[in-house]
């Protein structure tokens, strides 16, 4: 069985249809079946086929492959005094140092859900590699 097969089945499994689907899910289904499309005529193996999806599922959600450095070509002037950097939006910087604004991450329903506020503001220090990034190279 195909990528593309595999994923019309599941599609269909789940209730979802090209016509009478809600439109914003007929949109997405389409979007995967394109990038199913393009996975599966680059032949990727065993081995390959991993790498590749997980490479693209980091930088498809702008995390980074590599650790922050802290170099000054990493950061834009937000406001007076603050900096957040170009290559993992969560990181911020001021006069007094670096943090992470997800550092700390709450439920207030047993763990059912989770969250993230004002308290959730880490230090760093560089190189850094944010909770949720992993090297791939």
């Amino acid at each position: 069985m195909s990528l593309l097969e595999h994923a019309e089945r599941e599609f269909e499994l789940a209730g979802w249809k090209d016509e009478g689907t809600d439109v914003s899910q007929g949109w997405i289904m389409d979007n995967i079946r394109e990038l199913l499309s393009v996975f599966s005529k680059q032949g990727h193996s065993g081995s390959s086929a991993p790498y590749v999806i997980g490479l693209f599922n980091t930088l498809a959600n702008f995390k980074t492959i590599m650790p922050l450095t802290g170099e000054d070509n990493e950061w834009c002037n937000c406001s007076d005094g603050l900096w957040q950097n170009k290559r993992d939006s969560r990181v911020f910087k001021d006069k007094d140092g670096a943090w992470f604004i997800d550092g700390k991450v709450f439920s207030d329903d047993g763990g059912k859900t989770f969250f993230t506020n004002g308290k959730s503001r880490v230090s760093i220090t560089f190189p850094y590699v944010a909770m949720g990034n992993h090297r791939q190279l």
